[in-house]
């Protein structure tokens, strides 16, 4: 269950007086998500999704908030945020923020087809047009994934578990940080960095918006890229690995609508290594320092390395 708050109507209709979004009908909670707290207000208006934030600060949400924004205002498909009558963005009950967004007609889809799964990497290349010269609001509070913030994270994780073996783990970690190369030409945007199909709408067989901006943050442009990647071409079996063909389908068609600038073909290898150290992060206590998941991908990627991983992709 993700709501985590639960919410009086009365509450609702408290929040609902400093809007223009008409009376409240009803509000159901929505079970889908794991981390924030979402809830649907039937208003005399129509439907809107109210998002209450258990884990993050004013800052953060007001830079979701300034994305969103400003992406509606270039026609990207993603649900508007409202602003209250004092047009804030962002509101806050009991010590924590909340923003009320637009609902947006569509489904999930758990197994999208081909078609459908272009028109998805058509529109992460739009967000990284878009964005690619735009100037984040409160940057400073998002965890904007780089080579500094892995180090710390990792360093923390290794600390709270404080084990022989997570210190073994830190220091294989920090080895491999030290291996790759992230030049200052590296183009630098907003990326979405969670495509899971939840976050995905899709109406009449047709993409229809992309939400949940919760871990949006400023990156890498190849950020974005490498998940997409990720998600069609590695194979997780007993000779884990990536199928280049479809890895190589799924940049061709992101370049279609984006192209990518040498720099990002030689070090696309080291974004990819990035993104995988950045999950060992979230699961920094699974498996043993010897042998784990994260180790498994980056050693494969290792024995390739990055001229004849660049030359597979391109």
């Amino acid at each position: 269950m993700a709501v985590k708050t639960t919410f009086l109507d009365e509450e609702f209709i408290q929040i609902l007086v400093n809007y223009e979004l008409g009376d409240l009908q009803k509000s159901e909670p929505i079970s889908k998500g794991t981390v924030q707290t979402n809830f649907v207000l039937h208003t005399t208006k129509g439907k809107f999704i109210f998002r209450y934030y258990e884990n993050r600060t004013k800052e953060s949400v007001l830079f979701e908030c300034n994305l969103i924004k400003y992406l509606k205002t270039h026609n990207y498909p993603c649900p508007n945020v409202f602003d209250d009558n004092q047009g804030e963005f962002v509101g806050e009950h009991k010590g924590k923020p909340y923003a009320i967004f637009e609902f947006v007609e569509g489904s999930h889809l758990e197994n999208p087809n081909e078609d459908q799964k272009n028109q998805l990497i058509e529109k992460v290349a739009e967000l990284h047009n878009l964005t690619k010269d735009y100037t984040p609001v409160n940057k400073q509070f998002r965890w904007n994934y780089n080579v500094e913030l892995c180090r710390e994270l990792a360093k923390k994780e290794a600390a709270k578990i404080n084990t022989p073996d997570s210190k073994l783990k830190l220091t294989w970690f920090e080895n491999e940080l030290a291996k790759q190369e992230f030049p200052e030409s590296l183009p630098k945007g907003i990326c979405h960095c969670d495509f899971h199909f939840s976050n995905v709408l899709f109406k009449d067989d047709k993409f229809a918006a992309l939400i949940d901006f919760d871990d949006a943050n400023y990156t890498y442009l190849l950020f974005d890229l490498v998940g997409l990647i990720e998600s069609e071409a590695w194979v997780r079996d007993k000779d884990d690995g990536l199928n280049f063909e479809l890895a190589k389908k799924a940049v061709s068609e992101y370049t279609k609508y984006r192209q990518l600038s040498n720099v990002e073909q030689k070090h696309l290898f080291d974004v990819y290594k990035l993104s995988i150290l950045f999950d060992c992060i979230w699961y920094f206590g699974r498996g043993n320092s010897k042998d784990f998941f994260e180790k498994r991908k980056i050693d494969f990627l290792n024995n390739l390395g990055r001229d004849k991983f660049q030359n597979l992709l391109f």
